[in-house]
């Protein structure tokens, strides 16, 4: 069964531009550091209409695409993309298998005991213990940290912190009327 395309044509190449102008503005805005609201969301997530768009676009356009596979500079240029690709998984510089910028000052806050978090939540050790207990971690000393009691991995010291330093908590242990 041949898959007939052209009676879509009107909207798969526009398809396309519409989602490389999104995903390239979006990506370019990420680059240097402008992007608000929803450009990373969008960027991640909408990119998958230009995925798809290109699909398309391919099979609509397939005899002008695998001609590109027999002529050397078409080779030539998509080999190199494929190099780039395949060398972008070794870590490499940059924060290639390093930690994200902002886990050093995450680890730092894990690393404090439970009177120094009180004190950046703005709150006492008290009520910080009691949002540990509810997280399912007792503490059994001030001087302990969210690492001591969660261990070693990021993501569940950030999970933690973020329970312990919300600041739309009521309170533990609510004065009675």
């Amino acid at each position: 069964m041949k898959l007939n395309l052209n009676p879509h044509r009107p909207w798969i190449t526009p398809l396309v531009m519409g989602a490389f102008l999104l995903s390239a503005t979006t990506g370019v805005l990420m680059f240097f550091h402008l992007d608000s609201g929803l450009n990373k969301t969008a960027h991640e997530w909408l990119s998958w209409a230009m995925v798809g768009g290109v699909a398309l676009h391919a099979m609509l356009n397939l005899p002008a695409f695998k001609r590109y596979f027999t002529q050397t500079t078409g080779r030539l240029v998509m080999g190199a993309f494929a190099l780039v690709l395949a060398l972008s998984f070794i870590p490499a510089g940059g924060q290639g298998g390093k930690d994200p910028g902002f886990a050093p000052p995450a680890r730092a806050l894990a690393a404090a005991p439970i009177t120094v978090l009180a004190q950046v939540a703005g709150t006492d050790a008290n009520e910080v213990r009691a949002r540990l207990l509810a997280a399912g971690y007792p503490v059994a000393s001030d001087q302990q940290s969210v690492q001591s009691l969660v261990g070693g991995d990021l993501k569940v010291q950030i999970r933690t912190l973020n329970r312990i330093l919300a600041k739309d908590q009521a309170p533990s242990n609510p004065a009675r009327p």
